[in-house]
């Protein structure tokens, strides 16, 4: 496992390789390369109170492809509005969905500098279909529909993909706000796909408290009726909102990571 050492060039934003990222230490507990020395600090600390941090890591991920293998395939969903994009990995959205429908239009929103510099891996279409990407905060939901609708017609139904990224939010921001804001120009029909922590394990929470006190991005697990909540309005599909590798398990394609403090559910729009 390398640290990057790339820089943004020309006039691109600056990247603060002096302070951890989320989607950095992220990338690092999933294997992945595109981090600094400090994310790996801070990765390494947190994993000496919750080791198993690299597996809710990988349960996520593997949510996030069980979800959208659901969205494009049995709910016929061609297009995705996916927050908190993160870094490139294996089966990101676009990939998953345009294995099943080529034609499938995938937006990608996030604030990391150094995920903007990555975006041209993530903009990898099929001919067929589309992939753009949105440099803004979850909470500037204005400049993320405005910028979205160049590429996705929200007259047809779309799924708005929002996995590990509401955590990051803390409740005087009022999340539920945001998710209410996101799905209010979407048709029906469309669907809401979340998952983020919970607060269900005691060392997971001490971990997080641990990795806040060092990070410029704070995170904060929430309760089981927490998460469930962001669902109001929507009709959940089966399972619900349940623990992440209970979601609709697949072993064949995404191998059980274990049991993780983590929880995610698929929701439809009336």
């Amino acid at each position: 496992m390398t640290e990057s050492s790339s820089t943004p060039g020309g006039n691109g934003p600056a990247i603060d390789s002096s302070m951890p990222h989320s989607a950095r230490v992220w990338n690092y507990w999933l294997g992945g390369k595109d981090f600094y020395p400090v994310d790996r600090t801070i990765g390494d600390q947190v994993m000496q109170v919750f080791p198993d941090i690299s597996q809710l890591a990988r349960a996520d991920r593997a949510f996030l492809g069980r979800a959208v293998r659901f969205l494009a395939g049995e709910a016929g969903i061609r297009q995705f509005l996916d927050i908190g994009t993160g870094l490139p990995t294996a089966n990101n959205t676009h990939q998953v969905a345009q294995a099943i429908a080529p034609s499938s239009r995938i937006v990608y929103v996030d604030n990391d500098p150094l995920v903007l510099v990555h975006a041209r891996a993530l903009l990898t279409s099929t001919s067929e279909g589309a992939c753009d990407y949105i440099d803004a905060d979850m909470r500037d939901t204005a400049t993320i529909l405005s910028e979205a609708a160049r590429t996705l017609d929200f007259s047809r139904p779309v799924a708005l993909m929002m996995l590990g990224i509401v955590g990051q939010v803390p409740d005087s921001d009022q999340p539920e706000q945001i998710i209410r804001q996101l799905l209010e120009p979407m048709t029906s029909g469309s669907y809401l796909a979340l998952s983020d922590g919970t607060n269900t394990s005691e060392s997971f929470t001490t971990a997080v408290e641990a990795y806040n006190q060092s990070s410029a991005n704070t995170y904060h697990p929430r309760s089981p009726a927490q998460l469930t909540g962001f669902f109001d309005g929507l009709k959940l599909i089966s399972p619900g909102v349940v623990e992440l590798n209970k979601w609709r398990p697949d072993a064949t394609l995404f191998p059980d990571a274990g049991e993780v403090p983590g929880m995610g559910g698929v929701g439809r729009k009336p």
